[in-house]
């Protein structure tokens, strides 16, 4: 099985404990915090995969914590443990972007279920950001003349209408296009639109966090 860190953060030292055997038994990596603030001093996205988080601690509750790693743009998932009392808090977390809630007591198989979809999610996320950022960097590469044809060319625009419209020559059109088709990595005009399609959806959802 591939190596995944999950976090856990819980004040109950037993708690911590039994959480680490629990994961550490299906082969994944754990690392335990006692608060949030420790968690807050060892924070990397990269280095985590899941994060299992109580809901009431002293100091940095759950909530906050939760906040503050929504603060630093984290998409880490968050699977909050909560007791019955704690089920809207719990809810509150969820509207605030937690992948899930369990209530106490919880079935171990049911926690590892979670973490193991929460795990799959942030794969998912991290495979998908690699693909952005690669794409971001092509586009980065490009001349502005370049950027123009390509908006004109994934609009559906003829060499000879672009060339029209730019007030240059055609053959100026089709370097520019040669160039900007290497840049992109793209071999066909369709790979050219679902690129450029990304890149949008991209900076949409940047626009919007």
């Amino acid at each position: 099985m591939t190596s995944h860190n999950v976090y856990v953060v819980d004040d109950d030292q037993a708690v911590r404990d039994s959480l680490r055997w629990l994961i550490e038994s299906v082969g994944l990596k754990v690392k335990t915090f006692s608060n949030g603030q420790e968690l807050l001093d060892d924070f990397s996205e990269a280095d985590i995969s899941c994060l299992v988080l109580d809901v009431r601690m002293p100091g940095i509750s759950g909530l906050d914590l939760q906040q503050r790693l929504k603060n630093l743009n984290s998409k880490v998932p968050v699977i909050i443990v909560t007791g019955h009392a704690d089920v809207p808090m719990a809810i509150q977390a969820m509207k605030a972007g937690a992948f899930d809630f369990i209530e106490k007591p919880y079935s171990d198989q049911l926690l590892l279920e979670r973490i193991q979809c929460a795990i799959e999610q942030d794969a998912c996320f991290k495979k998908q950001q690699t693909i952005n950022d690669d794409i971001n960097q092509r586009i980065d590469s490009l001349t502005p003349r370049e950027n123009e044809v390509m908006a004109l060319v994934v609009s559906g625009h003829s060499n000879k209408s672009i060339a029209k419209e730019l007030g240059v020559s055609i053959k100026t059109v089709e370097v520019h296009r040669g160039n900007l088709m290497s840049k992109m990595k793209a071999k066909s005009l369709s790979e050219l639109v679902r690129i450029a399609l990304t890149a949008d959806r991209t900076l949409k959802q940047a626009e919007n966090s």
